[in-house]
């Protein structure tokens, strides 16, 4: 997955979630899109964070934040982006 496509990924977390929620989503999602679009930072850490990131999409879906086919396709695009 190239980096446009990986930047796409945040965008489509962020449209998944439902708009009461998208502020303070956002503001969690920037903490992991620092470290994963950080082309220096080590990869344990981007692994780490891309293990978080698929954690706290789980949660969402937990909560009804996000539905279950928008929380299938985030998880499956996390793992491709970051963790193959």
């Amino acid at each position: 997955m190239n980096a446009p496509q990986k930047r796409r990924t945040f965008d489509r977390i962020r449209d998944a979630v439902l708009p009461e929620y998208r502020d303070r989503v956002d503001d969690y999602l920037e903490q992991y899109e620092s470290v994963l679009h950080d082309e220096l930072a080590e990869p344990g850490a981007r692994t780490a964070a891309g293990q978080q990131l698929r954690g706290y999409l789980r949660g969402l879906n937990t909560t009804r934040v996000i539905g279950m086919a928008e929380w299938e396709d985030l998880d499956h695009r996390v793992v491709e982006a970051w963790l193959l």
